[in-house]
């Protein structure tokens, strides 16, 4: 990979940055918002809902326009739709208002983050490809973390609304950056071949040094019969490729963000004090900045599907050690960390396998539709979860149905293993 190439991931990766101050900034802001209109857990609740919800709806219906009208431009657009949602969520005077703009800028969010995804698969070399698709995801990670510091001073100094106010600027500088620097996609240029795409093919492979064009190649067959809706995941021997990313989906994002949400609770459930149950999930998320780095730097030397299912299994495997560290504070920080490293790499690494299972015309709308069966898991899981312990179910038991839940991941990324790759 040249300079060029990795100055997209660059970016690509300072997007997702972006995106994870984004959509945690009502995590952030929770209590104060709370505090200041006086709002229940419940009202709380569906204003944490609200920006899932929003990624769900944009990974599904904006992301796929990517294949109709390019990376870039969709990119852009959601950046201008976020920059607006965070902006205007300065200014809110209502809990209502603050949650329809949340679903507003998730919208843009879920845009970016199946586009930006599909644009660092393209421009990446085939050995290192799982590494920048994985250094993207860890992005995420940063944005959280920095986003959590950096919420924490504003919101003493300015107030609550500064924090959604510093996002939405950050995303509108952003915008110049991809108008300026952010390339269209090579593949997408040969595939659907748009006004002037040969030009902008020209210049991009120079750039990439690769050979000048001086015609466009014709359009390749695939793009021909490739049907404009959401058929096109199946058939040609996409069905059972789209089923199984949809299935792992769901389950990895399920099982981890039950794990991720509501660890601190259980342990305290469990008989640790709040503190320590907070110091706990404290070092689980440390250890998934370090996971999506990890499974990324093992994919350029191992298939990375293998390595996927390798890091499921050591999940379930350190998701039921922990299930008996519970009333063992410094056993349970350590497992934590790890455990956090192995399941945010589980995750990451689909967003490896993911684009790596469509052609160049349809990766767009397979890579966006599966993070929405993803975002359906994380929304629901914490319902479930809820349900469960109303119910009467103890931490212990809800950390051994985790478990199961990443075993059964196991067996979708498996059979996608004996699939043959895309183009």
């Amino acid at each position: 990979m040249n300079a060029f190439q990795w100055l997209v991931v660059a970016i690509c990766i300072c997007l997702n940055i972006i995106d994870g101050f984004d959509v945690l900034v009502m995590a952030f802001t929770a209590s104060a918002v709370a505090k200041e209109w006086s709002l229940s857990g419940a009202q709380i609740g569906l204003l944490l809902s609200s920006g899932l919800f929003g990624m769900a709806a944009g990974s599904l219906i904006l992301a796929p326009q990517a294949d109709k009208f390019g990376r870039k431009p969709v990119i852009l657009l959601s950046l201008v739709v976020v920059s607006a949602g965070m902006i205007l969520s300065s200014f809110s005077t209502s809990a209502v208002m603050l949650g329809i703009l949340r679903f507003i800028t998730g919208v843009g969010i879920g845009g970016i983050l199946a586009s930006s995804n599909v644009l660092t698969s393209e421009y990446s070399s085939a050995k290192w490809r799982s590494f920048t698709i994985s250094l993207q995801s860890a992005g995420y990670g940063i944005g959280a973390t920095g986003g959590g510091l950096v919420s924490m001073y504003l919101i003493e100094a300015y107030g609550w609304q500064s924090v959604f106010l510093f996002g939405g600027l950050l995303s509108t500088a952003f915008i110049f950056v991809v108008w300026l620097c952010l390339p269209e996609s090579l593949e997408f240029l040969l595939s659907q071949q748009p006004k002037g795409a040969l030009g902008k093919a020209q210049k991009l492979t120079a750039k990439l040094a690769l050979p000048r064009m001086e015609s466009l190649p014709p359009k390749p067959q695939h793009t021909l019969q490739t049907s404009s809706g959401f058929g096109s995941l199946f058939g040609q021997g996409n069905t059972m490729p789209t089923l199984m990313i949809w299935a792992a989906f769901f389950l990895v994002m399920f099982a981890f963000y039950c794990i991720l949400s509501w660890t601190p609770k259980l342990l305290t459930g469990a008989g640790m004090t709040a503190e320590q149950g907070i110091s706990v999930g404290i070092w689980m998320n440390i250890g998934s900045m370090f996971g999506a780095i990890f499974i990324g730097f093992l994919g350029t030397r191992f298939n990375i599907k293998t390595v996927h299912a390798v890091f499921l299994l050591l999940t379930a495997l350190l998701t039921l050690s922990f299930a008996q560290s519970l009333s063992q504070l410094t056993l349970a920080m350590a497992l934590a960390f790890f455990l956090g490293s192995f399941a945010n790499g589980s995750v990451a690494g689909l967003y490896a396998v993911a684009p790596t299972l469509y052609e160049s015309a349809n990766r767009a709308r397979g890579v966006g539709t599966a993070i929405t069966f993803g975002r359906a898991g994380s929304i629901v899981s914490p319902m479930i979860i809820g349900f469960l312990l109303d119910a009467g179910w103890q931490p212990v038991s809800l950390f051994y149905l985790n478990a199961a839940v990443f075993a059964l991941a196991i067996a979708a990324v498996w059979k996608l293993k004996q699939l043959k790759p895309a183009g």
